[in-house]
């Protein structure tokens, strides 16, 4: 299915997303003296209390990151929501990498050892495909593959997770935008009843997010930096999120983010990065951060919960 944002195809998705709401306990809050009061949707949280905790490409800690078998560990742990990077192959694909070399957390350079310096852009998808991502990691995961978008996304409705994606270095991949809009259109990722629901797109690109906040208005946006305490409402016209990194949040300036309304006509989030500890995790909570970003999400559950 081509991706669209006409009236006709979000009215038949919404409604779709409204029975899946309901199954699955996400159906919208209201008090019984609403009355005509509009019903106010309520974002799906983690267990326990505070805020959401997303696994930092996939649960890292505990397998090798971005592949499906991070996103299986994550899900194991009780943790709902995926953190991933995307980049675009040379021959167009979409696959999950954080650096925009290969040599890191792959063997391409016994695989390819002329092929320095090993760009994600220089490569086919076929030939990545060849590539064990897993062994740098640990024995157990040896042949892990490099997934694909299409394989990630798959996983995680098999798992019932949701995403945050981050397009990594789209200066690299002119137009990588609507390819990722359009891969997420096919597997049916776009279709929320409320924007946030299941699907967050962000980027440190700040020219990258107001694309997609752009070609497809629906969908919730976030800009990952610290921007500048009078910037941020300029930012509030395209971006849900603003996350910047732990050590730069103050609880003032927290405050400052969330006062400002974004594009969907709510409060500005905060989801922080990265945090691997027990005692960092209750402070920044304790700033009264929306999010917190882990290797570890499942330190940073206990020590919430604690």
């Amino acid at each position: 299915m081509p991706f669209t944002t006409s009236a006709g195809w979000i009215g038949w998705v919404g409604w779709l997303a409204g029975l899946a709401l309901t199954a699955f306990g996400l159906a919208p809050t209201a008090s019984a003296d609403q009355g005509d009061a509009p019903v106010q949707w309520a974002r799906p949280a983690g267990a326990g209390q505070g805020p959401l905790v997303v696994a930092h490409r996939g649960a890292s800690g505990h397998a090798p990151e971005n592949t499906l078998a991070a996103a299986d560990a994550a899900d194991r742990l009780g943790t709902t929501w995926v953190e991933t990077d995307v980049q675009r192959t040379a021959d167009g694909e979409l696959v999950l990498v954080h650096d925009t070399t290969l040599a890191r957390t792959t063997n391409v350079e016994q695989v390819f050892p002329d092929r320095a310096p090993w760009n994600v852009s220089d490569f086919t998808a076929a030939e990545i495909a060849r590539l064990d991502a897993g062994s740098w990691f640990g024995e157990e995961f040896a042949g892990e593959p490099v997934p694909t978008l299409a394989r990630f996304l798959d996983r995680l409705a098999r798992n019932d997770q949701r995403l945050l994606l981050e397009i990594k270095a789209p200066h690299l991949y002119p137009g990588i935008e609507a390819d990722i809009l359009a891969e997420l259109s096919a597997k049916g990722w776009p279709g929320e009843q409320h924007p946030g629901e299941r699907l967050v797109v962000q980027s440190f690109d700040a020219g990258s997010v107001r694309t997609v906040h752009e070609l497809a208005p629906e969908l919730e946006t976030g800009f990952i930096g610290t921007p500048a305490v009078a910037d941020i409402p300029a930012y509030a016209t395209w971006a849900d999120q603003i996350n910047p990194r732990h050590r730069d949040l103050t609880a003032d300036y927290v405050a400052r983010i969330q006062a400002a309304e974004g594009p969907h006509g709510r409060p500005v989030e905060v989801h922080t990065w990265t945090v691997d500890d027990g005692p960092t995790a209750r402070a920044v909570a304790d700033l009264g951060v929306d999010g917190i970003i882990s290797n570890f999400p499942d330190v940073v559950r206990a020590a919430l919960d604690g």
